[in-house]
């Protein structure tokens, strides 16, 4: 890397919203290793595509020489924090947090260099000194609430706690209102930041926009408390070509799990992004130098057709969480589900997030094996109201399986047909899909 301070790198990727002193944190950063954190509360089974801003900012600090904490926060996650939500979070039993914090510990190991909390393979992993991977909960769950009042009420303001804008607003919604448990949330992010400036000399605190309120909170719990200097900076939110928050709570979560949101589906996604937010993800979502983003944004500019540089960034996001493997499955997915040759040699994951939305039913195995006539098919799955009507779309080669014309009305279908263990495609006319499953 160049000499450029590490803000100047992290602004110059869209990673800077807000810092609390630049001056300062300049200064810090200018000064030797600083010691920053992030936290990530339990709330579902995966972080999502909105996390991952956070993730690589952590990932190019690390880089650029400064030491990771990053926190689940197995005790934060107990509560829900009421930041940019206009309703209480689901509380989540035990089981449901313990299994949620194993995967994010996972997926922070993808990205960051967390020692023994990481599996030291992750593509974002730099020369940067190793990190920590701290829960919360382990400074939090013996705590008396006389102690935390002491130790941390005593030094909270609640004026300051009540002009919060997130506060605000759910306070003058009667049907929402605010639980007290919500309204405490701050606090105890607030400790968390106390706690890693005594223990692990934490000084930087970042997090997404929405966090601000609980950010600034620390830095002064931090100063109250032990007569510390502390920062903070945030990044924008992820938001969709709308204008939208991108997240699980908004409902269009892309997941960073597998087994929640295929490599496939992962790689689709950043492959169809809008125009003109492919050059921001490219900052935000790959480690590619700017000169190089800077040509690809050239290219999309003469010959926006061609989106090479869409692929660039679907292919360096995808290798990011599942590896060469992954792009590999994802990029032969892609280039038989829109390339002219049949399906062949798909998983069922796979044909169920590309033709999401499709028309599907369920048969029997045995009456695959047995052999399923066409035009049978393509009535029992709503492609067609008779098999007269079948027989005539066939006849006038109308009708494919998977993504071959079949013009012989006559044609059985058998377990050699499917596309994948358990899934026949069938395509009417250009654009009707219709999934047939034979699970077995």
């Amino acid at each position: 890397m160049d000499a450029d301070n590490p803000l100047d790198v992290l602004r110059a990727r869209g990673f800077v919203q807000d810092v609390t002193d630049e001056n300062g944190l300049r200064a810090a950063f200018d000064a030797g290793c600083v010691t920053y954190y992030v936290g990530f509360d339990p709330t579902a089974p995966s972080l999502h595509a909105g996390n991952l801003v956070g993730m690589m900012a952590m990932a190019w600090l690390q880089r650029l020489g400064h030491r990771p904490i990053a926190l689940a926060g197995g005790a934060t996650g107990r509560i829900g924090d009421p930041s940019g939500r206009d309703t209480e979070r689901e509380l989540l039993d035990e089981a449901s947090i313990e299994r949620n914090l194993a995967a994010i510990r996972r997926q922070l190991g993808q990205l960051l260099d967390l020692g023994d909390g990481g599996d030291g393979q992750g593509p974002g992993q730099g020369p940067g000194p190793s990190g920590l991977l701290v829960d919360n909960d382990d400074w939090t769950r013996e705590l008396t609430l006389l102690d935390f009042l002491r130790e941390v009420g005593t030094r909270s303001s609640v004026n300051a706690m009540l002009a919060r804008e997130s506060v605000k607003r759910r306070l003058s919604e009667r049907e929402q209102g605010l639980t007290y448990a919500e309204f405490s949330y701050q606090l105890l992010q607030a400790f968390d930041f106390s706690h890693l400036y005594a223990e692990h000399g934490c000084v930087l605190q970042g997090g997404g926009s929405d966090q601000w309120g609980n950010i600034v909170a620390g830095i002064d719990l931090v100063r109250r408390q032990h007569g510390g200097v502390a920062y903070g900076l945030t990044w924008p939110l992820l938001t969709t070509a709308e204008g939208s928050k991108f997240g699980k709570s908004a409902g269009n979560a892309v997941w960073l799990d597998a087994a929640m949101t295929s490599p496939y589906a992962y790689y689709q996604y950043w492959v169809n992004a809008a125009d003109a937010d492919v050059g921001r993800f490219l900052k935000l979502f790959t480690f590619l130098d700017l000169a190089d983003i800077a040509e690809l944004e050239a290219e999309l500019a003469r010959d926006p057709a061609a989106r090479e540089p869409h692929r660039v960034l679907a292919r360096e996001a995808t290798r990011l969480l599942h590896g060469n493997a992954g792009v590999a499955v994802a990029e032969g997915a892609t280039k038989v589900l829109f390339g002219a040759q049949p399906f062949a040699g798909l998983d069922d994951a796979t044909l169920a997030e590309a033709f999401d939305g499709a028309p599907s039913v369920e048969l029997s195995r045995a009456r695959l094996a047995d052999g399923i006539g066409l035009l049978d098919l393509l009535t029992e799955v709503g492609a067609t109201r008779s098999t007269s009507e079948a027989r005539r779309l066939v006849t006038q080669g109308g009708v494919r399986v998977n993504n071959q014309v079949i013009d012989d009305p006559g044609r059985t279908l058998g377990p050699d047909d499917l596309a994948s263990v358990s899934t026949l495609v069938l395509r009417v006319g250009k654009k009707r899909y219709f999934l047939a499953r034979f699970p077995g």
